[in-house]
């Protein structure tokens, strides 16, 4: 079954074709990164104006890097939330027209279910992969930092949540603060490598397995207002902290919850230390541990396809009247 994937949630327009819900035969990605950075964060009114200009043309170089056609697609996935309301609706429409045009399935997706998916996704053909349900999700990203318990491909079950921040909006904050370039997350993990992170900020310990961040995002720009010359040590303290919580809490909620497998999901699971630390954390417990190669990590249209692929394996298509649901979680 090939699918053909549409993802237009926050600042980039992606097209993709995957192969049974594994194999990638196309992923284009149009980053709108240097349109949002002189803002210091994403322009939903500018994000959405840019994926209408995109939309097209990507979808146009996804079928011609498969070698497939329009017609050769077996069904249309596309997120429908969460993410920017405009933004969602150009990549939603877009799918709608070629649904009814093509008069082939439409599939909503979660998005946030799309980034566990990325666990499954590979270049190679015939590679079914090693992951399978049922395993524990750790998803971090600008704008969600959850554990997920997924127990079937289309069963998915929060453990815990930030209570504020999520993990990558404070990445950014604390950038912003500390005047590096937008966006802030790898920014802060190319100077950590260099840097000591022997400043002790705050681990918000709350109840269950939830997060926060928001008490340690105001301690760095504390710390900071008094030793405004010491950046290197800021960030990589600060980024300690936060994997530290992020790892804690994943770990202890798949021992928890009964799984043995961990699989990292979200633009954030790319930066180094957390891989690091995890690969570290899950030797240590004897569970296995899953990671998206980065370009599957941040947000784009194979995982979408991925996702989309079990849906309609198990699920009824959607309607035309399906809708953008910019706030959904899971």
């Amino acid at each position: 079954m090939i699918v053909l994937g549409i993802e237009t949630s926050c600042d980039e327009t992606s097209a993709a074709v995957v192969k049974n819900g594994r194999q990638v035969l196309s992923n284009i990605i149009a980053s709108q990164v240097d349109l949002h950075a002189p803002f210091g964060g994403v322009v939903p009114e500018i994000a959405a104006r840019r994926h209408i200009e995109c939309i097209g043309f990507i979808v146009d170089e996804a079928l011609k890097k498969a070698n497939l056609s329009l017609s050769q697609m077996e069904a249309y996935a596309v997120a429908n939330g969460p993410g920017l309301a405009g933004a969602l609706l150009v990549g939603l429409n877009y799918a709608k027209g070629l649904s009814f045009v093509n008069k082939k399935p439409l599939i909503g997706v979660n998005h946030i279910q799309g980034h566990v998916c990325a666990n499954f996704l590979s270049e190679k053909e015939h590679e079914e992969g090693e992951l399978k349900p049922p395993f524990l999700s750790l998803v971090v990203s600008g704008g969600h930092t959850l554990l997920l318990a997924v127990d079937d491909y289309n069963t998915y079950r929060v453990v815990g949540a930030t209570r504020d921040d999520a993990a990558g909006e404070a990445f950014d904050k604390v950038a912003r603060v500390l005047g590096l370039p937008y966006p802030g997350g790898p920014e802060i993990d190319k100077i950590a490598k260099t840097a000591s992170p022997s400043i002790d900020f705050p681990r918000a310990r709350v109840d269950g397995f939830d997060f926060s961040f928001s008490g340690l995002k105001t301690a760095v720009v504390q710390y900071f207002q008094k030793n405004p010359d010491n950046i290197p040590d800021i960030a990589a303290s600060f980024q300690k902290a936060v994997v530290d919580v992020l790892i804690e809490r994943a770990v202890a909620a798949c021992v928890s919850e009964g799984y043995n497998k961990i699989a990292l999901a979200g633009g954030v699971a790319c930066n180094s230390a957390l891989r690091r630390a995890m690969q570290d954390a899950c030797k240590e417990k004897e569970l296995q541990l899953f990671m998206p190669a980065p370009v599957f990590c941040t947000d784009n249209a194979a995982m979408i396809a991925c996702r989309g692929y079990y849906r309609l394996l198990t699920e009824n298509a959607d309607d035309l009247d399906l809708n953008a649901f910019p706030g959904r979680m899971v």
